[in-house]
């Protein structure tokens, strides 16, 4: 009763907004096919139908997915109304699914400021469960779009605390400072689990919550120190854990998203009307007319997934045996690309009349793909045994052709049957050992054409096949035997064998030798499979390949994948490798960030401190030369901290300041200032002078210099500091006027 009341309602607020349309066009509406007497479009209905009443939620979170990207002004005004309702939560959540599945695929949604408030309301409810994927929709905004509600809901004392949660549970999710804020504000709140469920937020990001005020604030402004890229950069650093998990979700959320693009597609609604049109059109009297609607079924099944209509299925079987030869060869090359049809004793009795000699070969194919699919374990179909002998005694025939393309076509064939079971030990024997007499009466090719091809079957059983032990025994001898083969393609499909049999002992077997090999196949896959299952044996020959244009990046990136599963010992000598200047190895600054930043990790996992230190030190210097000078600050800010000599301290505080002044942070620099002059007065030779007054004259404007001036004049100093107000008086002299040309701040007439 509750799904057919939301059922209404919302047909309801459809057709009030879609009645003045309908009564100008009533007599259209009348004789149309696609609207309905309730204002819906038959394939809208059928997705309210499933939004509401799905039998699961896949169905569910399917129907508001298509709803979402749907033209129809109707399926929106659905939507916002199923979220706005507390009737039918499986519905309003596969909603939210749906929106947070849109925002994972990065797929821009139409105006989707729509659904701000409604999701806000669903904060408000007493529902933790919806109130989450509530809140992981409203990552599709930006927090200044949601700010002000979401931080008033969760300040609102007279909601349910449930409410509430659900608010702290949005602002954790929130990439923004100012989120984090509002969470550490919320420590103090009354309700001791709105300030408990805070306090975990904060240690679930790794935000220090402080025992006070005093600390909080302290922390509150060493997150504004640290400014919105370092902010986000610490954000990733401390869930990296989180963002493995999170990949894993991107990646189905991924899936789930081409998968539903391939729903949309099916669900246009004319699709219907469109396969009837080609199944009328595959059984016409004309030739060329089966021939045309042949080839848009082509492009229909090359250019989608989507299922043809059933009634085209038994119309393309039949065709196989059509009076024309144009029509029997691209039924032939159609059901080739489809499996799935149960055609293989329509096509195998074809095959046995044919007379055409191209018409038979893409029969042959076409058996081979449909036996393939027949066999497998949950195919639903079932043919004779009797077919798929008969089909291998064809790929034998094939097999021995001279021709190189029927005999490529007869072994793949062989591949694709003896992957699945079903055949005694010793007629499979037989087959594979005839791919092996085959390849052998194709030594002396002078193309190595046929022999790739063969090399290439042979692997495929390698790598999936029921007699998959049986063909590694028979087939790894040629694999390494084509290694010595002049002919790029016999080494390539020889490299490839012993991949699909075991990565670690290819890699192994082949490091050596073929890594200048001349084949630039072979040369990649070596530099992906040390990438892939490599270790330190395998960063020299990489490093060398780095100063080759063609191979660096691949080269390179290999390296960094090898590099994050070694040790802290591994990337520490490779860093002293890299800093000298002899080895021949050169790399460019935009390389050497990654490299150190995984360097960074590891010594922070394994407590390396002098590797730590000496790895930040690097950074901070590549980004001072490069310009970014905020992301320098971090970093010299973290090697300040740990700091132990008062000379080590004096460096990082020049290169420090010079950072912010480069960056344009003049109020982190007038803090910095201001922490010294706490400490100390500060001569004219002191470090923090030197940097101003180098600054000051490097400046391309008086207006510039006034600018910074200013704020070093606001600085409030004790009166024991003569020597800061003489230097403020003389820079004024030389450098312009202050915007108050008293005294500097805290400093008596």
């Amino acid at each position: 009763m509750i799904t057919k009341r939301l059922y209404l309602v919302i047909l309801l607020l459809v057709i009030g907004c879609q009645q003045s349309c309908i009564g100008q066009n009533e007599s259209v509406a009348s004789t149309s096919e696609e609207i309905v007497e309730n204002g819906l479009s038959k394939q809208l209905k059928i997705n309210v139908d499933a939004l509401l009443k799905g039998s699961s939620e896949q169905i569910r979170v399917d129907a508001a997915t298509v709803m979402l990207f749907s033209e129809e002004s109707a399926a929106r005004k659905v939507l916002l109304s199923t979220l706005k309702q507390s009737e039918n939560i499986a519905a309003c959540q596969a909603v939210c699914k749906a929106l947070s599945q849109a925002r994972a695929a990065q797929e821009p949604i139409p105006n989707k400021a729509d659904f701000i408030a409604p999701l806000l309301e669903i904060l408000t409810a007493d529902d933790f469960a919806t109130g989450k994927l509530a809140a992981d929709a409203t990552l599709l905004f930006e927090y200044k779009q949601i700010s002000k509600h979401l931080e008033n809901i969760v300040s609102d004392t007279s909601l349910p605390v449930k409410a509430r949660s659900n608010a702290v549970y949005a602002l954790k999710l929130q990439p923004d400072m100012r989120a984090i804020f509002k969470l550490i504000e919320l420590l103090d709140d009354p309700e001791k689990q709105i300030a408990g469920e805070s306090e975990n937020a904060l240690n679930t990001l790794g935000i220090p919550v402080g025992n006070d005020d005093g600390r909080r604030r302290q922390i509150i402004n060493e997150l504004k120190r640290k400014g919105k890229d370092q902010f986000l950069r610490d954000w990733v650093i401390r869930q990296e854990a989180q963002m493995r998990a999170l990949e894993v979700e991107s990646r189905l959320w991924q899936e789930l998203y081409l998968s539903s693009l391939n729903k949309i597609y099916d669900n246009i609604s004319d699709e219907a009307s469109k396969g009837q049109f080609l199944a009328d059109h595959l059984t016409a009297e004309k030739s060329a007319v089966r021939s045309w609607a042949l080839e848009k079924v082509s492009q229909w099944r090359v250019g989608t997934t989507s299922k043809f209509p059933p009634q085209i299925g038994p119309i393309l079987v039949n065709l196989v045996s059509d009076q024309d030869r144009d029509v029997r060869l691209k039924t032939a090359k159609l059901l080739s690309l489809m499996g799935e049809l149960n055609s293989a004793e329509k096509l195998l009795e074809q095959l046995k009349i044919e007379q055409d000699d191209e018409v038979r070969t893409e029969l042959f194919v076409a058996i081979g793909g449909a036996c393939y699919y027949a066999f497998l374990p949950n195919s639903g179909i079932k043919i004779p045994q009797e077919v798929r002998t008969q089909t291998l005694e064809w790929a034998v025939k094939y097999l021995a052709e001279q021709d190189p393309k029927k005999a490529k076509d007869g072994a793949e064939v062989i591949k694709k049957l003896l992957e699945q079971n079903g055949l005694p030990s010793t007629e499979a024997d037989r087959y594979l050992g005839l791919l092996v007499e085959r390849y052998n009466q194709e030594k002396n090719s002078p193309d190595g054409t046929l022999q790739s091809d063969l090399l290439g079957a042979m692997a495929g059983l390698c790598a999936q096949s029921i007699y998959k032990a049986e063909s590694i025994k028979l087939f790894q001898p040629l694999f390494e035997e084509g290694l010595t083969d002049a002919t790029n393609l016999v080494r390539e499909a020889s490299v490839n064998g012993l991949v699909y049999i075991d990565k670690a002992l290819a890699l192994k077997m082949l490091r050596g030798e073929f890594v200048n090999d001349s084949s630039t196949m072979i040369r990649a896959k070596l530099i992906d499979l040390a990438g892939e299952v490599g270790g330190e044996e395998d960063l020299v020959w990489l490093a060398e390949k780095i100063a080759a244009k063609t191979e660096s990046e691949p080269a390179w990136a290999a390296m960094l994948k090898i590099f994050k599963r070694s040790d802290a010992g591994v990337l520490e000598r490779w860093i002293v490798k890299f800093d000298e200047q002899n080895n021949g190895v050169s790399l460019s600054d935009e390389q050497k960030i990654p490299f150190l930043e995984i360097a960074e990790r590891k010594a922070v996992d394994e407590n390396k401190l002098e590797m730590l230190k000496n790895t930040r030190q690097k950074l901070a210097q590549l980004y001072m030369e490069s310009g970014e000078f905020g992301k320098a600050a971090a970093y010299l800010g973290l090697l300040r901290q740990f700091a132990e000599t008062s000379r080590e301290k004096e460096t990082i505080l020049a290169s420090l300041l010079n950072a912010y002044l480069g960056s344009g942070n003049l109020e982190a620099a007038g803090g910095l200032v201001a922490n010294q002059l706490l400490e100390k007065d500060l001569a004219p030779n002191d470090v923090v002078i030197l940097v101003v007054d180098d600054y000051l004259a490097k400046l391309p404007a008086a207006t510039d210099s006034i600018t910074l001036l200013n704020v070093l004049s606001q600085i409030g100093v004790p009166m024991e500091r003569p020597m800061w107000v003489e230097q403020l008086k003389q820079w004024s002299t030389r450098f312009g006027q202050t915007k108050d040309s008293n005294e500097p701040k805290g400093v008596a007439n």
